[in-house]
């Protein structure tokens, strides 16, 4: 089964190359309230079932994909 899983930075951050990224497109004349650049890994597991998938998918985001005092995650089963 596979868990997408999306990390942000956190709401509360500078995202500096979520910055670079709008003010670049903004400069091109295009017209966004916002950008925000992260991350989207995407988990192979070898479970069946959606809830172990999820829970599985957790414990290695938290471990290992995520820094959690910048970064925020979702987790979704594809």
């Amino acid at each position: 089964m596979k868990v997408a899983v999306k990390i942000l930075p956190r709401d509360v951050l500078l995202d500096s190359q979520g910055r670079a990224v709008e003010d670049n497109l903004k400069s091109h004349q295009y017209h966004l309230n916002s950008c925000r650049v992260g991350k989207y890994v995407v988990l192979d597991l070898p479970v069946s079932n959606k809830e172990e998938a999820l829970l599985n998918a957790k414990k290695m985001t938290e471990f290992l994909l995520i820094n959690p005092l910048i970064e925020a995650y979702e987790l979704e089963v594809l």
